[in-house]
């Protein structure tokens, strides 16, 4: 088995169908099976997975456990020689699985590879990120990452710089789609299941590269990712996760001292939010729903940093 394609659905029942649809239809020249990991959903997923695509490995789980676990469970059952972590918000174009096994076969210190990410409109998304810092939260508190998008200081965190037409080692490339070579993930081990949603897929990252392995962009496979399918459902609870999970990462992998900094720069990213969206408020009126939603996240973030609660930090959905 060249590789085993693992799809962690929760609640996006029409787009896996497309996705799987992608798969089976443009997925050649390559022997692959495919694992779908259903997180608990209520939208008939499973049964739709079980009808119409009776060749996957359907895996159903009672409640929503993650996303890192529920690859970890793929993992554990996949017979490939790499696995490919794939979201189900994204469409397989041009033969993009057999590119991608025949790239990372011609690098053997490669543990993860990364593809071109496209929109709907095939315009390219952001695919690859540097490691979470002081200095990238620092960056991104203050917008000065948007006031210089191609400066690669002041871009760093989000690679806005980044040329899409080579061959790149990065630290981090997006978890909608992540070749991993079977190898790499038995001696560095599966993806740490204290991160519930968003940075597992950077840790995972992280600690291939302090094992000696490569993290690779190729441009030749390419996918559409129509982006935050599950996470849109409950968008403002997943800004806090978003945050929390990069305070995860720092306390997991830096100093103490570190961690607290971070949640100062957390407080500060949702203080200077909260009076910009409060403004549009009176600015705005015909988004004055939304405006209102992004005042009462970013207080609510605020609060539970200031008050000291570890739910900003990780799981916090589970408070």
């Amino acid at each position: 088995m060249d590789v085993s394609i693992i799809i962690v659905n929760w609640n996006t029942r029409n787009i896996l169908s497309d996705c799987l649809r992608s798969v089976y239809d443009q997925t050649k020249d390559v022997s692959f099976e495919v694992i779908v990991i259903d997180n608990g959903s209520i939208d008939g997923s499973a049964d739709m997975v079980e009808d119409d695509f009776p060749a996957a490995h359907l895996i159903q789980n009672r409640e929503n456990l993650g996303f890192a676990a529920a690859n970890n469970q793929g993992l554990r059952i996949a017979k490939g020689r790499y696995s490919l972590l794939l979201n189900s918000d994204t469409v397989v174009i041009e033969n993009a699985v057999s590119k991608a096994v025949k790239f990372a076969d011609s690098q053997p210190q490669c543990a993860v590879t990364g593809c071109k990410v496209l929109n709907t409109d095939l315009t390219m998304q952001p695919s690859c990120f540097t490691f979470p810092s002081i200095l990238n939260m620092i960056l991104s508190a203050t917008f000065l990452y948007k006031l210089f998008p191609k400066s690669k200081f002041f871009g760093r965190e989000q690679m806005t710089w980044f040329k899409v037409d080579r061959v790149q080692e990065v630290d981090v490339v997006m978890g909608c789609f992540m070749l991993i070579r079977k190898q790499a993930a038995k001696q560095v081990g599966f993806m740490d299941e204290r991160f519930f949603m968003y940075a597992e897929e950077t840790d995972w990252c992280y600690r291939f590269k302090m094992s000696g392995w490569k993290v690779l962009f190729t441009p030749q496979p390419k996918i559409i990712h129509l982006g935050g399918a599950s996470s849109e459902k409950i968008a403002s609870d997943m800004t806090l996760q978003l945050r929390g999970a990069i305070l995860q990462f720092i306390q997991k992998h830096h100093s103490r001292l570190s961690y607290s900094f971070a949640c100062l720069l957390t407080a500060l990213f949702f203080a200077l939010r909260i009076p910009i969206w409060f403004l549009r408020i009176f600015l705005l009126p015909e988004k004055r729903i939304l405006c209102w939603s992004k005042v009462s996240i970013y207080s609510k973030g605020l609060w539970r940093i200031l008050t000291g609660r570890k739910a900003i930090c990780w799981q916090f959905q589970r408070d």
